[in-house]
């Protein structure tokens, strides 16, 4: 009995080594092999940036007379970069040579896996941000104090009976606490963000093209 085209073509995409849909295979593969290393040459491109960024602000930093904000977010950069790097490495080991619809199902897998560790440590990280940008300034030296020191003493000249802990008024320890939750409760929603920004474009090419293998496997 002869088969039909549906049953040809969802034979091809599930078995590249059946001689059924030989041209549509081919075009999937290659479709599916260029968006994936073109998002492979912008995660590089990206990690590669964001190391050049911490040693620009590291170097700024000390410049400037903040190291306190410079040496923590230099490290947590880093980390960042430490840790993507190894993801991407394991992205590497995903098989060019599957069939167009594996290839893309283990890349679709290996993004999600991704996204769910980088939204975890995006928790930490942008509060950990923050926090440095705070002491940062707040240890800046601004003639024989720090600035932190020089607000505190124009504070209790204005408010005497300010309530300070470890000589720092009790209501701005609360408001970085508060700031610093809240960016706890949105740092994943804040990676996601960032994520559409800079790969938008690529992820919704990826998922047209899994619509239509989809769609024709079906």
């Amino acid at each position: 009995m002869e088969k039909s085209i549906e049953a040809i073509w969802k034979e091809g995409f599930i078995d590249d080594s059946a001689l059924v849909a030989p041209k549509l295979n081919d075009l999937y593969n290659q479709k599916s092999i260029h968006i994936i290393d073109k998002f492979k040459r912008m995660f590089k491109m990206n990690l590669i940036l964001i190391v050049l960024g911490s040693f620009i602000i590291l170097a700024a930093s000390f410049a400037v007379g903040l190291p306190y904000m410079g040496v923590p977010m230099f490290i947590a950069m880093n980390v960042l970069v430490f840790l993507n790097k190894k993801l991407l490495n394991t992205l590497m080991l995903v098989d060019k040579g599957k069939s167009s619809y594996a290839y893309l199902m283990a890349f679709d897998a290996w993004l999600k896996y991704q996204v769910s560790i980088n939204k975890r440590f995006s928790r930490f990280f942008y509060p950990f941000i923050f926090l440095s940008l705070v002491l940062g300034f707040w240890m800046k030296k601004s003639g024989d104090l720090r600035i932190g020191d020089h607000l505190v003493n124009k504070l209790l000249i204005a408010y005497p009976d300010l309530i300070l802990v470890n000589g720092v008024p009790l209501l701005g320890v609360i408001g970085v606490v508060f700031i610093s939750v809240i960016l706890v409760m949105l740092g994943g929603r804040i990676y996601e963000w960032d994520l559409k920004i800079i790969y938008g474009r690529v992820f919704k090419k990826l998922d047209e093209i899994i619509i239509d293998i989809n769609e024709l496997r079906a």
